[in-house]
Parts: C-alpha cells; structure tokens; sequence
C-alpha cells in the first residue's frame, strides 16, 4: 500500500508543478492538488490498515512528502500537517495509551476522526500564536467544560490550509489550570472565522491564514481524552512537531536543483566549470540531507522517543532547512539574472527553500537543542526558553 502511495506522489508531483507557479502568483490555495491528493488515497496514508488506510511508516510518509515537495513544496508542507495529526492519532498504541491514561472511549472516537481521514477528510493544524508562536507552554488559546463539551475561544496563526481544511487540531490551555494544555480537533464550521492575513515571501500558496475561535466542540473532540497531553505528546512524538517538515524542504531542494539543471541546459551554459561545480556541491548536499533525514526516518520507525531517535530528528529537520535555503541561493546564482524573475521556478523555488529554516523548530533552536545535547545536558530542559 505504501510503495502505491509514492508512486502516486511520483505521477501527482509533475501535475502539481503544473499548477505551483499560478498559485504561488495569486496566494491561492490549490484546491485541485487537494482533489488529486484525495483521490490517490493518500489523506489515509497514516491511517492504520485495520481503519482502511495505507498503515504506511514514518520513513514512507518521508518519501512521499519528499516527492510531492519536488512538485509543490506549498502543496507538500500543508499535506505534511495533516500526516502529522493523523501519523500522531495512529501512533498510539494500546500500550501507550494504557500508560497515558486515554479511556477507550477515546480511542474510538480516534478511529472515527482516522477513518474519516482514509475516507477523504483532511486536517489542518492551528497551534502557532501571535507573541508565542508554536511553544505550547505560551498559548494564549483557552478551553473550558461547556455544556458536556469543550468551549475554546482564541486565535491562531500560520495555520496551513485556513478555511479548505475539514478539521483543526488546535492546542489550547486551560481556563482552570494555566499549567494544562490540551489538544482538541475541532470540525469546520461555525465557530470558527479565517482572517486572510497570508501574504508572505515563500509558501505563498498554503493560505495559513490566522484562524479565530469561538466554538464548542462534543466532549470526544478533546483528543486522547485526557487534558495534558499535549506537551506530553510533544515529548513523545517529536518527529511529527520537528522533523517531518525536513522531507518536504528535502524535496524543495532537490526540485531548485532540476530547475536550475534545465534552465542552464537551455541556454547552453552547462560547459562553465563554476555553474558545473555549483550543481555538483548542489547535488552532494542534497542527497547528504536525504541521507539524514532517511537515516532519522528509520530510526523513529524502530526506537520513537528514544534519545539517539530524537538527535537524529532535530538533526534532519537543521541540515534539510539550512540545505534547502543554501542550495536554492547558489543555484540561482549559477542560472544568473534571468532566473529570478517572477514566475521562473527557480524564482519561487528561492522563496519556498528560505522558509525551511524557519518552521518550528527553527534552525537556531535546532542548533541549540543539538548544542545542549552534545554538551552532556538535557535538551528539553535546559534553556532559558521552553522548547514547546
């Protein structure tokens, strides 16, 4: 199911390129890659077999990003949320779940929001806050039991997908206890308004508009059933908060790469030693991040949560943001001016490649976990400011 899964990103990624210039242009969402996207099956690529998803593994949701990201990196980092709230969801095993304390109640209405997902439904996630960013400790969003449910009322930011998407996965904190923050999907609908405030210099396309909410949502929206867990989660699961945004930069790079390779072929620039060595340092440092991220991919299929599991992870995510951001710079200045005009690949391939550093965690606090850890301390504790 999973080999299916990549060789359906491998046709999809040449239809989205297609479609990436005209959208990156408008700052339009690209629904038909989310139609293509439906119809391959691939919002069920995270969801267990026995849910009638792919069941696919950490390392081939690393593939399939990674290619889909040679197509449309925007397209790919919205996808790339939606896997993280499934993969999550479908990574909790019985065991897990008996030592968090979830009640089976809970994990069915899991497998409800997962089978929803192998059905065609797809999941945005609304976490990043203005003044706090994606550190769950500083949210501003609050929740509060209301009438045997939740009531949530705040404002999200960056949120990838605002207004397409048919849930949220939003974290928010305790109106009781300022010490307690959770997580609830929370269905589209009333409740929920989009200020379309996304006009940025890359990933123009996601349409991560700042997300509103008032709403109360059922009492089995709260996930896992348990308040708390969020921070616990991210403890657990870094991967999904760090490390899978690494494939589709992964991606993003090596698709600066192609479009230089072709641009410079057509204007027969190709026999210039510096452009040839260019694309020659291009291409290693590519496939060292592709090696990394590969390497942190396997590993968090056999060890997750394990302390060499997550240096790998906060690795990938550091060299794959970096890489991308040094390799679009370097080719473009070997495709020389006519490359950066508006609406050549290479152009907006630039812009996309520069955000890779910046999705939390960003390269700095990546550097400085990685620092920490190298030093004999503990990453996730010691600091001046909470990771998450």
């Amino acid at each position: 199911m999973a080999q299916h899964a990549l060789e359906a990103a491998r046709r999809l990624a040449p239809r989205l390129a297609a479609r990436a210039a005209e959208h990156d242009r408008d700052g339009s969402f690209p629904v038909e890659d989310f139609r293509d996207l439906r119809e391959a099956g691939l919002f069920g690529l995270m969801v267990p077999t026995a849910l009638g998803g792919m069941g696919a593994t950490f390392a081939e949701y690393a593939a399939v990003a990674t290619e889909l990201a040679r197509g449309n990196g925007a397209t790919a980092l919205v996808f790339n949320m939606h896997a993280s709230v499934t993969g999550a969801l479908g990574a909790v095993t019985e065991e897990l779940a008996e030592a968090l304390g979830v009640p089976a109640e809970a994990l069915a209405a899991r497998d409800r929001l997962l089978t929803a997902a192998a059905q065609g439904s797809w999941y945005a996630v609304a976490m990043s806050e203005r003044g706090a960013g994606a550190r769950l400790s500083q949210l501003s969003t609050v929740y509060e039991p209301a009438d045997g449910g939740w009531h949530l009322k705040g404002s999200k930011t960056f949120c990838s997908g605002a207004g397409h998407a048919d849930g949220y996965l939003v974290a928010a904190r305790s109106a009781v206890d300022q010490s307690v923050v959770s997580q609830f999907l929370v269905p589209a609908g009333d409740g929920l308004t989009v200020e379309p405030t996304w006009d940025s210099l890359g990933m123009r396309a996601t349409s991560s508009h700042d997300l509103h909410l008032d709403v109360t949502v059922p009492a089995d929206r709260l996930l896992g059933g348990v308040e708390g867990l969020a921070l616990v989660v991210a403890q657990l699961m870094p991967h999904w908060l760090v490390a899978s945004y690494a494939a589709v930069y992964v991606g993003v790079a090596r698709a600066a790469l192609d479009a230089a390779a072709e641009h410079l072929n057509a204007r027969n620039l190709a026999g210039l030693p510096a452009v040839r060595s260019r694309l020659g340092r291009a291409d290693a440092a590519v496939a060292a991040a592709q090696l990394v991220v590969a390497e942190a991919a396997r590993r968090v299929d056999e060890a997750p949560g394990d302390a060499e599991t997550n240096r790998w992870v906060w690795r990938a995510k550091l060299l794959a943001g970096t890489t991308a951001a040094d390799v679009a710079a370097s080719v473009l200045e070997a495709a020389g001016t006519s490359a950066t005009r508006r609406g050549h690949p290479l152009e907006r391939l630039y812009r996309d490649a520069r955000c890779g550093s910046l999705h939390p965690a960003t390269s700095d606090v990546c550097a400085d976990w990685l620092g920490v850890a190298a030093l004999g301390g503990d990453p996730d504790r010691d600091g001046t400011v909470p990771r998450w």
